[in-house]
């Protein structure tokens, strides 16, 4: 199987199934000289790991990663880093129903169709359990980004199922089951997703990024765009079936004096373009947004065909997220930290470091951009299955 790896220097390839004994990657290209410990991953892998509420998946995973190559008395060696995360809660006899069946709005069929053969228990290779090591390689990229540059990726759900969250504070984020900003809603959401989950159905999410003290220059103007690759990179993410930078589609409806985001001595006035031009990082917050499809392993009778093309009825046991968006956060900032750290990476190989200060125009945003702004400056901040 081709496309089991992220990255051009600092290189991240996954191997494992859901039901298998274990997944885990291999991160190459990470300097020499770096402290790392397992604490230093677990944290990110404790909030994205199942079993944590009742809103989501209760498959009981605790998650712990291994550190197998790659570290010497406390610090890397420049050599490859092997992560291991062993599965221990696995119950595939929940799946043997669908074993000869496909389910609808899964990857079911276009696995079977592309290798004539397919792993049914849990999904497999398609299953977001192997997200959890992409959190994994995404934790020492944040560590060596937060350390080298200042950079603090965070994210937070913006909207679930058809209600919005309104950002009011990123202290509220991780106090919360849903990532959610804005502690007043978490009831009703509590609410909407006990309904969901008595319904047997699934609901679609909204979540947005914002990376502070990004340094300008990171990126290249035709073939490897920055943005490009966070699109391509977060598009990668099981269930995700829409990115927007900066404005995103409202720049449709915009006219060029509102999306154009002015300069002064100062700083920019606006951050239309999600800290992204011509594929390259001004030095503003970038800005992302995604959106995420409902859950296709559902309780409720939806029709399909099995292996011989015959008409099936299909409904899904066991333990699924009613929606898949609640424990993505962790896995977008993941995703975002390898993207940069890959391209700070090739940004010193053919140019050197890039510069953390003295832009030509100073990253300042007005506080009426359209994006969220950090509640603090910080110089060097700690981190915060489908």
């Amino acid at each position: 199987m081709a496309g089991s790896s992220l990255g051009k220097i600092f290189r991240v390839t996954s191997f494992g199934e859901s039901h298998g004994p274990a997944i885990g990657c291999v991160v190459d290209g990470c300097p020499p000289g770096m402290k790392l410990t397992e604490s230093d991953i677990q944290s990110d892998l404790d909030r994205r790991k199942p079993g944590t509420s009742r809103h989501v998946t209760q498959r009981r995973e605790t998650d712990v990663v291994e550190i197998l190559s790659g570290v010497f008395e406390g610090k890397t060696t420049g050599t490859p880093l092997s992560l291991l995360i062993r599965n221990i809660d696995q119950r595939s006899r929940d799946y043997k129903d669908i074993a000869d069946v496909f389910r609808p709005g899964h990857a079911d069929y276009t696995y079977y169709r592309k290798y004539g053969f397919r792993d049914y228990r849990g999904g497999g290779r398609q299953s977001a359990r192997e997200t959890a090591v992409r959190v994994a390689a995404g934790a020492i990229a944040r560590k060596w980004l937060r350390e080298r540059f200042g950079i603090l990726i965070r994210g937070y759900m913006s909207q679930l199922g058809k209600i919005p969250i309104e950002f009011k504070s990123w202290d509220m984020v991780d106090q919360n089951p849903f990532f959610s900003p804005d502690q007043e809603i978490v009831p009703d959401l509590e609410r909407f997703m006990d309904m969901l989950r008595k319904s047997g159905d699934s609901c679609g999410a909204r979540l947005t990024f914002v990376v502070d003290n990004v340094p300008p220059g990171l990126g290249e103007p035709v073939y490897n765009k920055l943005d490009a690759a966070i699109a391509s990179a977060m598009m990668g993410i099981n269930a995700v079936k829409g990115v927007e930078i900066g404005a995103g589609f409202d720049a449709v409806e915009q006219m060029g004096t509102e999306h154009s985001d002015e300069m002064t001595p100062n700083g920019f006035l606006s951050n239309n373009s999600g800290g992204v031009l011509g594929g390259i990082s001004t030095g503003q917050n970038i800005t992302v947004n995604v959106a995420i499809k409902p859950t296709s392993s559902i309780r409720l009778d939806r029709r399909s065909v099995n292996l011989n093309r015959e008409p099936v009825i299909v409904n899904t046991h066991g333990r699924h997220d009613p929606c898949v968006g609640i424990r993505a956060t962790p896995i977008g900032e993941a995703m975002l930290a390898i993207i940069l750290m890959d391209f700070a990476l090739i940004n010193r190989g053919i140019y050197g470091d890039v510069e953390v200060s003295g832009s030509a125009v100073p990253p300042s945003v007005d506080p009426a951009a359209n994006v969220p702004l950090s509640d603090s400056t910080v110089s060097n901040p700690d981190p915060d299955e489908a």
